[in-house]
């Protein structure tokens, strides 16, 4: 998902779109104003602004989940739980794996390393969603879990899954966004 700070490569987006369409009317600096519009900006000055105050900014964090055997994880985490397997390394053959999955805008690090993380960790997951994704947890064949949904008291409904490795994964939709 993009936000302000991608702002420059949108107005190039655009106005490479435009001219892929045939249509090369505007220039640069008005595809820039069109997108500071997009954002809420009066003009783009003040998206300018804004942007070079953004300084740093704090990305989602990656949390490294400690696994114990890759076929257990790969069964869990890609068959069950729907993610897809992002990439996968080893520094040489029979040395632990470490790999990333994804599902939608959660990444997690899946490591045999042993250091990385400890078992019985704790991930909270925020999802839109959740009948859903339990109704597709339940169609599968995967004996070893049946979450159920439950209400919780700071506003939401949860669905907590523990993977083989111990590690708990707490699936939540707010009733409304905090």
């Amino acid at each position: 998902m993009r936000d302000f700070r991608d702002a420059k490569t949108m107005a190039k987006t655009l106005r490479a779109e435009l001219g892929r369409l045939g249509s090369t009317g505007l220039t640069h600096g008005q595809c820039l104003e069109i997108v500071a519009k997009q954002f809420g900006f009066d003009e783009w000055n003040i998206l300018a602004a804004r942007l070079n105050a953004a300084g740093t900014a704090l990305e989602a964090p990656v949390p490294i989940l400690r696994i114990f055997s890759v076929e257990k994880a790969r069964e869990f985490y890609l068959d069950y739980l729907g993610f897809d397997l992002a990439w996968e390394h080893r520094f040489e053959a029979g040395m632990p794996l470490y790999m990333q999955v994804e599902r939608d805008r959660t990444v997690l690090h899946l490591s045999e390393h042993h250091g990385d993380g400890s078992p019985g960790a704790a991930v909270f997951v925020a999802v839109t969603g959740l009948d859903a994704f339990h109704r597709e947890l339940e169609a599968k064949d995967y004996p070893n879990l049946r979450p159920g949904i439950e209400a919780v008291p700071w506003g939401a409904r949860s669905m907590t899954v523990i993977d083989p490795f111990g590690n708990t994964l707490r699936f939540n939709e707010y009733e409304s966004r905090p």
